[in-house]
């Protein structure tokens, strides 16, 4: 055989040990109630739940992923308990606790115990899961050897020997059908293909009941037809009846746990829903055909109004388009008008200043008050040149007195 031929069988061995059955998705589940029904033989409900305080334990609930908060205080709190349950300290963990020392010390604990662990603390801070389910059965175990509990194994009735007991007189008929035998069998046969009908009562199994207990029925027949005499009195077998008539009616308690009930129910159900379909369903399609027809009448309305307003309409968009144009007409006049304005403005401001010079102007040429002042001017001067000729004639009148007088007194001291 070549290298190539192993390899390729190795490489299939490989791929035929990773496909997982499609059972093993429902294997968790099992863990769990297994992991519950250990608990309850450690009578977790009153040392656990009572005395610290905890919620009680779904069958799910470390199965399914639904608030990891709480998952996992309800775990590192149940596997401390575990562990002192085992006869090891192990305090019971606090809110302000660091969740990565108590999950390493659950697990360091587990290791110490002997069991592997094969993974992190990261899959078992999500408080759910397969690993959390593992830590929690490996400690409940340690738990009850602890306790010292043992599994012991199932014991089987030898059905045989208890059959050679009894009497041949008195060997129970087959014929009588318990209720029990009639419920294992129908579970017996229960084919999980019809998934309609699931845990519903199969007809197969009712049917060879029906045959196996009609060929006992044709035993005893065929042995009472043997038997031409009957030595029994008919007074005591009538007391007999009536004595065991009571006990031989069969009363069957209503559970609502029983999946009867729950499919009567379901039967009843699907029939209300049928009845009440019915009835709705004729409401509906009448209220269909209204709606349907009152739309065909909104769709041919629409039509005839639209058809009647198509002139107006048309007319109307005309004169917006006329607006429109006249509108952009006003806005370009508009603009002009306005530069136009504002020279005009500059214009009669023009204006205006030129009549104020000529008005100044005018007045100016038609005035004779310049002449009257020029002439009281000439005149005030003339007065002024009078006076000062006075003055000068004053003065030189003085002047010549005081030269006189000089003369004389030059005279005087010449003479001296």
């Amino acid at each position: 055989m070549s290298d190539e031929e192993n390899r390729d069988r190795k490489h299939e061995s490989n791929d035929i040990q990773i496909e997982k059955s499609p059972g093993e998705a429902y294997l968790i589940f099992i863990e769990m109630s297994n992991l519950l029904n250990k608990l309850k033989l450690l009578d977790y409900e009153d040392e656990y739940l009572i005395r610290w305080k905890m919620k009680a334990l779904s069958r799910h609930y470390f199965a399914i992923q639904t608030n990891p908060g709480e998952q996992f205080h309800s775990f590192i709190t149940l596997a401390a308990w575990l562990i002192q349950q085992s006869g090891h300290n192990f305090d019971k963990p606090q809110e302000f606790d660091d969740p990565n020392t108590v999950v390493s010390g659950i697990l360091n604990q587990l290791r110490k115990f002997g069991n592997d662990v094969n993974f992190g603390t990261n899959k078992v801070k999500t408080g759910s899961g397969e690993q959390v389910i593992y830590t929690l059965n490996r400690l409940a175990d340690e738990a009850l050897k602890n306790k010292g509990f043992i599994w012991k194994d199932p014991e089987y009735t030898n059905e045989t020997d208890e059959q050679d007991d009894e009497p041949d007189g008195d060997e129970p008929d087959e014929a009588e059908l318990d209720l029990n035998k009639i419920e294992e069998n129908m579970l017996r046969y229960d084919s999980d293909e019809d998934a309609e009908d699931e845990n519903i009562m199969n007809m197969e199994a009712l049917n060879k009941l029906n045959t196996m207990v009609n060929n006992k029925n044709l035993m005893t027949e065929k042995r009472h037809e043997e038997i031409l005499e009957s030595n029994t009195d008919a007074n005591e077998w009538k007391l007999e009846v009536e004595r065991v008539l009571p006990q031989l009616k069969v009363t069957i308690k209503t559970d609502h746990k029983d999946w009867r009930t729950h499919i009567e129910q379901m039967h009843n159900y699907q029939e209300s829903i049928d009845d009440s379909l019915k009835d709705t369903k004729n409401y509906f399609e009448k209220l269909y055909d209204e709606i349907s027809r009152t739309l065909e009448k909104i769709g041919s309305r629409e039509k005839y109004i639209n058809n009647q307003l198509e002139e107006p309409m048309q007319a109307f968009r005309n004169y917006q388009d006329r607006l429109a144009e006249i509108k952009e007409t006003y806005r370009n006049r508009s603009t002009g008008i306005n530069e136009r304005a504002q020279v005009l403005a500059k214009v009669t401001s023009e204006l205006q200043r030129v009549k104020e010079e000529m008005e100044e102007a005018g007045q100016s040429m038609t005035d004779g008050s310049p002449l009257i002042k020029i002439k009281k001017a000439m005149e005030n001067i003339k007065s002024d040149m009078k006076n000062m000729d006075v003055r000068i004639g004053v003065l030189e009148h003085i002047l010549i007195q005081a030269k006189l007088r000089h003369k004389d007194y030059i005279h005087e001291n010449k003479d001296k």
